[in-house]
């Protein structure tokens, strides 16, 4: 007989043991009969206090003395009901009170596994696994796990996407890793300081808000607006800074890990081979200190930041390890739209450019805040040509490159003769990219 959580074959012999979630779960999962409550309330905020002033204190107490144990009661179900497990080529997660729903995760479809510890669970001593698995329109999620355990568990899911025995999955633990880049909090707040989102924010509330005092003196109506306006100049400034806190960008077999974060602490993975583009983002007051920001285009993943602040140089060099043999082309090898094309976008034409190195296809964009966008050939799904009415009288045309992650980056305003030469030997470089491009693989 085996212990409970063990299913055995026919022979007797146990093949899978299942685990549950950390005996702290059902403490979140409780909150979801409460949330139910307060998303109809918010709906609907007049019914609920049409309802809330026809209730008795008797009828309230007696409501929440009935609530309170049926969310508690939910939430152990929930927990209770849960399990998971890692087979030889799966991981398996098994949910549901009533209707049971067994979700079978292919360990090579999965693409990144984060390790996230918002503040309360920090202080519970517990932490979540997410999964970036292809084809799945959001992350899959196992929460809570014990700190240590969700370390392991990511370990042990690495390792058997590696190729990795089972029996000895377990035993190889975290790849080891070396330390690239630590962004430091002080070059972190000025870099938030010198982009133009909050100032842009706190410049439209100056301006906003003493006109509608003036035209309703309603301080109701200048709360209304105002609030949203310095929330949003908040969280691009002071949100930011505590999302992306002590961010620091290390070197693994397994990819490049990214640690992050203030109150809620994040571990992520940038897996090696998945990166369709890079876009090195430079703000105009940034120029001058020679910093650039590198976003990123993952398939199957949604980590879309490699590193919100780095000295250029250092930028180029992660650049160089997040797409090996790519060398991102210098500001000389860009050629610009012809001077025709001042018709087609005013101003802005003098911001794009364009380049084609052996490994890279590279359009640049922007004159105030400028974004390089680097796609290396071999991630190159298809290649299009698309030009206007107004574009064929002065003769330019738009060549766009569709990537792996849903992504385009576009060469704007190319005479039209080179666009149809580039639009053919761009497939062709695409083709000979994928025929002669390594097998994407963990731990390779």
């Amino acid at each position: 007989m085996t212990a409970p959580g063990v299913q055995e074959d026919v022979s007797g012999r146990p093949l899978v043991t299942e685990r549950r979630l950390h005996p702290v779960t059902p403490l979140r999962r409780a909150w979801a009969p409460v949330a139910v409550l307060m998303g109809w309330v918010v709906h609907d905020p007049d019914g609920a206090q049409r309802q809330l002033t026809r209730l008795t204190t008797t009828t309230l107490l007696v409501g929440l003395a009935v609530l309170i144990p049926a969310a508690a009661l939910y939430g152990f179900l929930s927990w209770w009901f849960t399990h998971f497990a890692v087979t030889e080529g799966e991981l398996r997660v098994r949910t549901g009170l009533l209707f049971r729903r067994t979700a079978h995760i292919r360990l090579e479809r999965i693409q990144a596994i984060d390790v996230t510890q918002p503040l309360l669970a920090r202080v519970a001593g517990v932490a979540k696994l997410k999964l970036d698995v292809v084809g799945a329109d959001k992350k899959d999620e196992l929460a809570f796990l014990g700190a240590g355990e969700a370390r392991a568990l990511r370990a042990e899911l690495l390792a058997r996407a590696a190729g990795f025995a089972p029996e000895t999955a377990h035993e190889v633990g975290e790849a080891p890793s070396r330390q690239m880049l630590r962004v430091p909090p002080r070059v972190l707040a000025v870099s938030l300081l010198l982009t133009g989102a909050p100032w842009a924010w706190l410049l439209v509330a100056s301006v906003a808000l003493p006109l509608l005092w003036i035209a309703t003196h309603s301080l109701w109506t200048v709360l209304a607006a105002g609030v949203p306006m310095l929330g949003a100049a908040g969280a691009s400034s002071v949100g930011r800074f505590v999302a992306e806190y002590d961010w620091t960008l290390a070197e693994s077999p397994d990819g490049l890990r990214i640690d992050h974060g203030l109150l809620d602490q994040a571990h992520e993975t940038v897996p090696p081979g998945r990166v369709q583009t890079v876009r090195l983002v430079e703000p105009l007051l940034w120029r001058r200190r020679g910093w650039v920001r590198v976003e990123l285009d993952v398939a199957g993943s949604s980590n879309s930041l490699l590193l919100p602040v780095a000295p250029r140089a250092m930028a180029e060099s992660v650049v160089a390890r997040v797409l090996p043999g790519v060398t991102v082309p210098p500001p000389e090898a860009f050629s610009r739209p012809p001077r025709g094309a001042r018709w087609c976008v005013p101003v802005w034409w003098r911001g794009y450019g364009f380049a084609v190195t052996d490994a890279v296809f590279a359009a640049r964009r922007g004159l105030l805040r400028r974004t390089l966008a680097l796609v290396p050939h071999a991630k190159v799904q298809s290649v299009r040509l698309a030009q206007g009415p107004w574009q064929r009288t002065h003769g330019v045309a738009d060549v766009h490159v569709d990537t792996g992650a849903g992504g385009t980056v576009t060469a704007r305003l190319r005479p039209a003769d080179e666009a149809t030469d580039l639009l053919h030997a761009q497939a062709e470089r695409s083709r000979t990219g994928r025929r002669d491009a390594p097998p994407d693989r963990w731990m390779a």
